[in-house]
């Protein structure tokens, strides 16, 4: 990591305050459904269903509103959803690269809603390819280190994954994270629990190839201001960022919180 909170780590605590807030439980029952409807509604046999419960269920969401959500997504209601997923591109504050992905039922409120909070913010939209171009879609495994008492280190991890496709080990302060070939990611998670390590999520992400430095606290804070408002949007599912903010412009930013 050289010191950097790069937009991994940046996300993953982001992550946790949302989750203290009950903000991510629409955003991962609709993972849910999506999941559903697309593999099936039986996690034994939809692997991206498993890990959109599991995730769900490491947040706490009540197994009845999961239960609702596998139904609804694999039409076993009468019901259904009627999602499509989007993916815009953007230059944010500083020339960074964010990448936008909508699950949505109504493109057009969506995209109004994304423009308008990207053009109010210091930001641009982007022409299909320029930005996309800037990730690779990979698979994206955390593991916590502390687990019942065990410390996880990165060879535990490594042991456990290489075999199963792990690329690279990369450590976000109290978690590991285990990237591969987005095609792997199954094998990875699946290794894991074999060896009896437990993880924290598992998700088909895009990470960029590289990153970009905003190294003063106030360009960082418009870049963050941006990411949290697209974040905060209904229609949006994730957003992915190559923005690199080193360790002490972080901890000033939450200063100011």
């Amino acid at each position: 990591m050289s010191g950097h909170s790069k937009w991994a780590t940046t996300k993953h605590k982001k992550a946790a305050i949302d989750a203290k807030r009950g903000k991510l439980f629409a955003k991962l029952i609709k993972n849910i459904e999506i999941a559903a409807k697309m593999g099936g509604p039986d996690p034994a046999g939809n692997p991206t269903l498993y890990d959109a419960i599991q995730k769900a269920k490491k947040q706490s969401v009540p197994n009845k509103n999961i239960d609702s959500a596998v139904k609804r997504g694999g039409g076993l209601d009468g019901g259904g959803v009627d999602y499509e997923t989007i993916m815009y591109e953007v230059y944010g504050p500083q020339g960074v690269a964010v990448l936008v992905e909508c699950l949505t039922d109504n493109k057009n409120r969506a995209a109004m809603e994304v423009r308008t909070a990207v053009t109010r913010n210091g930001g641009t939209m982007a022409d299909p390819g320029s930005v996309s171009r800037l990730f690779n879609r990979k698979g994206v495994v955390v593991v916590t280190k502390s687990q019942e008492g065990k410390d996880v280190s990165e060879d535990d991890v490594l042991e456990a994954t290489l075999d199963a496709g792990a690329e690279e080990v990369n450590e976000l302060g109290e978690t590991w994270q285990v990237i591969s070939e987005a095609g792997d990611l199954v094998a990875v998670r699946s290794a894991l629990q074999e060896a009896g390590l437990d993880y924290d999520s598992a998700d088909v992400e895009f990470v960029a190839t590289m990153d970009i430095p905003v190294g003063d606290a106030t360009a960082a804070g418009k870049v963050l201001k941006l990411i949290d408002l697209l974040d905060d949007l209904d229609d949006v599912q994730n957003v992915f960022s190559n923005v690199e903010i080193p360790d002490e412009v972080m901890a000033a930013l939450e200063d100011e919180d």
